[in-house]
């Protein structure tokens, strides 16, 4: 493989890559706690994009209850979204860690 091929290749795994991340950032993941009353959203790029309290919580008086569940929740989806973006680059880069972050 000449040195020209290779730089051919190198090319098209960028552009994949940054097609790949775009998709990735666009990407949501809900998380869902105390049996529903919580929903939290978040894209790809660790952005929450929803929180959903259920009304019937707000009226418990439960302060503490509300802060850990969306502590919970909110770190829940970041973790799917951190698993799914390196596993969807893994399988573009074949497991090479890329320069930039990839």
């Amino acid at each position: 493989m000449n040195m020209q091929s290779l730089l051919k290749q190198a090319q098209k795994m960028q552009k994949e890559l940054a097609k790949a991340e775009e998709l990735l950032n666009e990407q949501t993941y809900d998380s869902t706690m105390g049996g529903g009353v919580v929903k939290v959203t978040v894209k790809g790029s660790m952005e929450i994009e929803t929180i959903c309290i259920d009304e019937a919580l707000l009226e418990k008086d439960g302060k503490e209850d509300l802060e850990e569940m969306l502590k919970s929740a909110i770190n829940d989806a970041l973790s799917k979204a951190v698993k799914d973006t390196e596993q969807k680059l893994n399988a573009l880069t074949g497991g090479v860690k890329m320069p930039g972050g990839f």
